[in-house]
């Protein structure tokens, strides 16, 4: 499967007018991340090299075709002293797939400072590495596609829960290779990251409950600098959860305790039709009856 590096690297077609290439993948559609990344990379590189992205906001409008290139059109609609701010609609053939608003702001600002503490955690490497030889077909091929992603999440008799939330998990992650110095990588790289498990935390009162899942919208606020080659935790609840869609939310720490990014999105959530996959991926006829039977 393509690797980060691969997926972030976009073409400048014109002035505010780029073009991501065609992802190899098992996915039906794009990934959600992947849109994300690329439409935050889009922007980056329309700024100033003196302001860094603080916010995004972001709707997915349609399924995106993996096989299709994406193109991501720029608007400007500030340039300001301190503040700068785009928007950016991800379009494939001629429809928008996505659309996302775009934050900056000035490097070097003082202010108040404070932060949440970093909940009490196992260590990541006290989780085993996951087993998944006897996952159905549909989820192995799903997780392939993050392969080049450490993700281990919190076993429950490992995880210490917080009283009044309604779903809670804890997962540490991060890129298994090493990347680029560059900081705008790494904030691009966390917005493909972050939409990878979240929804997941809506599942956890509900095992074994299949379900349609698809991100909704995505925003995030990116809070300190942090490398996404290194370990982070991704402490996620999922407040509500009602008429086929949850809600989520996520922080980020890094190892040190640090609060780098926050995350919410609204998820899909609708009981899974008979015959349905619960995740959307390729699979031929034999591989489809084997799944089907289990």
């Amino acid at each position: 499967m393509a690797k980060i590096e691969e997926i972030l690297e976009i073409e400048r077609l014109d002035r505010d007018l780029y073009r991501g290439a065609a992802i190899e993948t098992h996915l039906q559609r794009t990934f959600g991340g992947q849109v994300a990344g690329q439409s935050l990379m889009a922007a980056v590189s329309t700024v100033e090299a003196d302001k860094h992205v603080h916010s995004l906001h972001g709707y997915f409008l349609r399924p995106g075709v993996p096989d299709v290139p994406t193109i991501f059109q720029i608007d400007r609609l500030r340039e300001g002293r301190s503040f700068a701010t785009r928007r950016v609609t991800a379009i494939q053939e001629g429809e928008s797939i996505f659309s996302m608003s775009a934050s900056f702001h000035l490097e070097g600002q003082e202010g108040i400072e404070h932060q949440d503490t970093m909940p009490n955690v196992i260590d990541p490497d006290e989780i085993p590495v996951p087993d998944t030889s006897e996952l159905r077909e549909d989820h192995r091929k799903f997780l392939e596609e993050w392969a080049q992603w450490d993700i281990r999440v919190v076993p429950r008799e490992k995880l210490e829960t917080d009283r009044g939330y309604a779903s809670q998990q804890r997962v540490w992650i991060r890129c298994v290779d090493s990347l680029p110095d560059d900081f705008n990588f790494h904030v691009c790289t966390l917005a493909y990251m972050s939409d990878m498990t979240l929804l997941g935390s809506s599942k956890v009162p509900h095992p074994g409950v299949r379900t349609q899942e698809a991100s909704l919208d995505h925003a995030m606020w990116f809070l300190r600098p942090f490398r996404a080659d290194e370990w982070l935790l991704y402490d996620q609840i999922s407040p509500s959860a009602d008429a086929g869609r949850a809600l989520t939310q996520g922080r980020l720490f890094d190892r040190q305790g640090r609060l780098i990014a926050a995350v919410v999105q609204e998820g899909l959530s609708r009981l899974l039709r008979d015959g349905a996959q619960p995740f959307p991926v390729k699979l031929d006829d034999a591989e489809k009856a084997i799944d089907d039977s289990q």
